[in-house]
């Protein structure tokens, strides 16, 4: 099938050669020209057979409400767009509704895999009406990881968003116990070789993980994270899951220590948010603060 996809930055670049290695056509737009298919929105909806399928990679607010704004005034009824960013579920629901006005189709969808998507796949999480999402569907097939799982319909508009929130809350809290593990085992002097007993837990331990592999990665490249500085940023979805929580009176503790602990980052020179602050990177390529 076609698909218009916006916004070629490390998700969506990579996003764009796995579906066309699955032999869909995509027909890309960024900003930056270098890496763009066509020169302009209204260029991309023009290159493509109706009925449309656009997604939308660009950052969480504003840019993503202005690319909403514009494609809503170049698609047709019966196209259908959809957001991948790291929307805020809320703003699913308003943007399902201005859409639904001019007959236009709306699907969220959480994306989880960062950089290394384009090797193994992306975990995706979708919400919408059930017709809008099979107009999707082939490029979710080719999107998610190989086998059973890695995708899920998760419910009606803004549920996609809903669960990816819940994923990188949980996500926070997993972090921060690695991270504060390693710090404690790097305080002592009876372990002499921290690294390796991280290694030692990825065969055979209940706390192995892909974040374990990714945090041995990060040791291997720097065995005591002195060249980070320990500073990690919060994306805004550990906030928004604390305050789901809160409007649904249902406890949170461990994942809201963990969004409490990304603030004393900014504080001080914080171990544990070197750790963080290397995870962050190795999964998402996220920028890290060199000391």
């Amino acid at each position: 099938m076609e698909l218009g996809l916006v916004g070629l930055g490390k998700m969506g670049g990579n996003m764009r050669e796995r579906i066309r290695r699955a032999g869909h056509t995509v027909v890309g737009y960024d900003r930056n020209p270098d890496l763009a298919d066509v020169h302009s929105l209204e260029e991309l909806v023009g290159k493509l057979s109706g009925p449309r399928v656009v997604w939308v990679m660009v950052p969480a607010g504003s840019a993503t409400q202005s690319t909403v704004d514009e494609l809503a005034e170049l698609l047709e009824p019966g196209d259908v767009l959809v957001d991948g960013g790291n929307s805020r579920w809320t703003d699913d629901e308003k943007h399902a509704e201005e859409l639904a006005a001019k007959g236009i189709g709306f699907v969220d969808c959480g994306v989880s895999g960062g950089v290394w998507g384009l090797e193994n796949g992306y975990a995706l999480m979708y919400g919408g009406d059930a017709d809008h999402v099979a107009k999707v569907q082939p490029i979710f097939d080719a999107l998610k990881p190989e086998g059973d799982f890695g995708s899920v319909h998760a419910g009606k508009v803004g549920a996609g968003h809903f669960a990816k929130m819940v994923h990188n809350g949980i996500e926070y809290a997993m972090m921060q116990a690695y991270a504060e593990g390693w710090e404690l085992l790097e305080k002592v002097d009876s372990v002499t070789d921290v690294r390796e007993v991280f290694r030692s837990w990825q065969e055979g331990t209940v706390i192995r993980s892909w974040l374990l592999d990714l945090a041995v990665n990060a040791l291997d490249g720097d065995e005591h994270l002195d060249k980070l500085r320990g500073f990690a940023a919060d994306s805004g979805e550990g906030r928004w899951t604390v305050e789901a929580a809160i409007d649904n009176a249902v406890p949170l503790p461990a994942i809201t220590a963990s969004l409490f602990a990304r603030f004393s980052s900014r504080q001080e020179d914080s171990p544990q948010m070197k750790m963080i602050a290397a995870l962050r990177n190795q999964f998402g390529g996220h920028a890290v603060e060199k000391k």
